[in-house]
C-alpha cells in the first residue's frame, strides 16, 4: 500500500517520523480514523483530537452536534485506543457557535446562501485546532479530507484535488495559505473511498462500514428551513415574488426558503412557462424569478479572495471556477483587483450563481485558491482590468 502513496505528500520538517509530532483531527468517521492509522504505521507520534461542537437541541442550548455526538467520541476513542494513541475531547462549542452558526444565520437573513463547511475550516478546524495542535508541540495537524498536498523544494506547498474525484474536498480547503499548509497532512488524499473503507477493516477499525455525515451537523433534524425559522425568525417574512421584468406574479414565505435555481415550491401554477428562482432580493424582500435563459451568469465578483498560492495570479488568468460543493469546474478569466476581490469572466453561462457560496479558482488539479461570491455587479470593475493579456497561470 505505501507504494500508491506519493511521497511528497509526507515530507516532513526533516526529521523522522519517530521524532515527528502529529495531531490528528478525529471525528469518529472512516476517513479521520485511517489517516491516524497510516500515520501511526509510519512511525509517527500521533495524538488524537476531536472537538465539541455546538448544536441545538430543545430549549435553545449547545449539544449533540452530528460530528461529534456521544457515539462518534467513543467510536474515535476506540479508534485512538486500539491504535495506542493518547485522546483528547476539547470543548469548541462557543467559537463554533460564533464564527459558523452565527453566520449561516446572518447570512440567510442577508439573502445569501452560505456554506457552513467554508466557515468552519477557516475559523475552527485550521485556525482554532491548527493552532492548539501547535500549542502542544506538534509539527503537523492531519485530517481525512480528501485533497493532497504537493511540497515543493523551495518549501511551498501546493493543494491539489484528492484522486478520488466523487470525494474531492478541496473546495472548502480553498482558504488555507501557505502558513497553513506547511503544517497540514491529508493521508487519505490519494486514495479512493472504496480503499480507505478496504483498509479500515483490514486493521479492525470498529468504524470501516460506518455512514459518512453529509447533513449540517449542528441541525438536529436536518431541517435547515425549520432551524431558520426557530434562530432567525425576523428572515422569515413574506413578500412579493417578481419576475426579472418587476411584474408581481405572487407572494413568498421568506427568502431563507428559496435558492438560486429552485423550480419547484414557488406557488406559481399560473405561470406561462417554467419559472426559476434567479435572485433573492433582501432589499425589499423580494424573490426574483425567471426563465432558465435568466439564470446564466456570464460574469460574478468573488470577494475575501484566499491565495493557497501564496499570493494573486495574474490578471487575464484562464483558469477553472467552481460555483459550488459539488458543482463542475467551468472555464473562466480571473481578474484580481487591489481590494482582494476577483471578477470572474466566465467562457459560457454559468448557472446557480449563488451569493454566499465559495467561487473557487483551479488550473486543472491545483486549488489556486477562492473567496465568497458576492452580489456586487461584476460591471462596476475598471475597464483595465479588461485589458490585461490573457495567459495560464504559472506554478513554480
Amino acid at each position: 500500500m505505501r507504494s500508491m502513496i506519493d511521497e511528497t505528500t509526507w515530507r516532513t520538517h526533516d526529521n523522522p517520523p519517530a521524532e515527528t509530532t502529529v495531531v490528528v483531527a478525529m471525528s469518529g468517521g472512516v476517513d479521520s480514523s485511517v489517516a491516524a492509522a497510516m500515520l501511526a504505521e509510519r512511525g509517527y507520534r500521533c495524538i488524537g483530537v476531536m472537538m465539541r461542537l455546538w448544536a441545538e437541541v430543545a430549549g435553545g442550548e449547545g449539544s449533540g452536534n452530528k460530528c461529534c455526538d456521544e457515539e462518534s467520541v467513543e467510536d474515535a476513542r476506540r479508534v485512538a485506543d486500539r491504535l495506542g494513541m493518547p485522546f483528547y475531547l476539547i470543548n469548541v462549542e462557543r467559537p463554533f457557535k460564533e464564527k459558523v452558526v452565527d453566520l449561516f444565520i446572518e447570512g440567510y437573513s442577508q439573502g445569501l446562501t452560505p456554506n457552513p463547511c467554508l466557515a468552519c475550516n477557516r475559523h475552527i478546524r485550521f485556525d482554532y485546532l491548527l493552532n492548539y495542535a501547535r500549542r502542544l508541540g506538534a509539527d503537523y495537524l492531519a485530517t481525512g479530507h480528501y485533497a493532497r498536498l504537493r511540497r515543493q523544494a523551495g518549501g511551498n506547498v501546493h493543494l491539489l484535488r484528492g484522486v478520488d474525484m466523487q470525494k474531492d474536498q478541496s473546495y472548502v480547503l480553498s482558504m488555507l495559505g501557505q502558513a497553513e499548509l506547511r503544517d497540514l497532512l491529508f493521508p487519505v488524499g490519494e486514495l479512493a473511498k472504496e480503499e480507505v473503507r478496504r483498509m479500515a477493516a483490514a486493521r479492525g477499525l470498529p468504524i470501516h462500514s460506518k455512514h459518512d455525515s453529509m447533513d449540517l451537523c449542528f441541525v438536529v433534524d436536518d431541517d435547515y428551513r425549520r432551524f431558520l425559522t426557530d434562530w432567525a425568525g425576523d428572515a422569515m417574512t413574506a413578500g412579493e415574488i417578481v419576475d426579472v421584468d418587476g411584474n408581481v406574479l405572487g407572494r413568498h414565505n421568506g427568502l431563507p426558503n428559496y435558492t438560486v435555481g429552485q423550480r419547484r415550491g414557488l406557488g406559481l401554477s399560473g405561470a406561462t412557462a417554467p419559472m426559476y428562482v434567479v435572485a433573492l432580493q433582501p432589499d425589499g424582500n423580494r424573490l426574483i424569478v425567471g426563465p432558465a435563459e435568466a439564470l446564466g451568469k456570464t460574469e460574478l465578483l468573488a470577494t475575501g479572495v484566499n491565495w493557497t498560492v501564496g499570493g494573486p495570479v495574474p490578471a487575464g488568468s484562464r483558469v477553472q471556477c467552481q460555483i459550488r460543493y459539488t458543482g463542475q469546474p467551468l472555464d473562466c478569466t480571473i481578474y484580481p483587483r487591489q481590494d482582494g476581490a476577483v471578477r470572474v469572466a466566465f467562457a459560457e453561462p454559468a448557472r446557480g450563481v449563488s451569493p454566499g457560496q465559495g467561487a473557487v479558482f483551479y488550473d486543472g488539479p491545483h486549488c489556486l485558491g477562492g473567496g465568497l461570491i458576492d452580489r456586487a455587479d461584476p460591471a462596476a470593475v475598471s475597464a483595465a482590468s479588461e485589458s490585461a493579456p490573457a495567459g495560464r497561470v504559472s506554478l513554480n
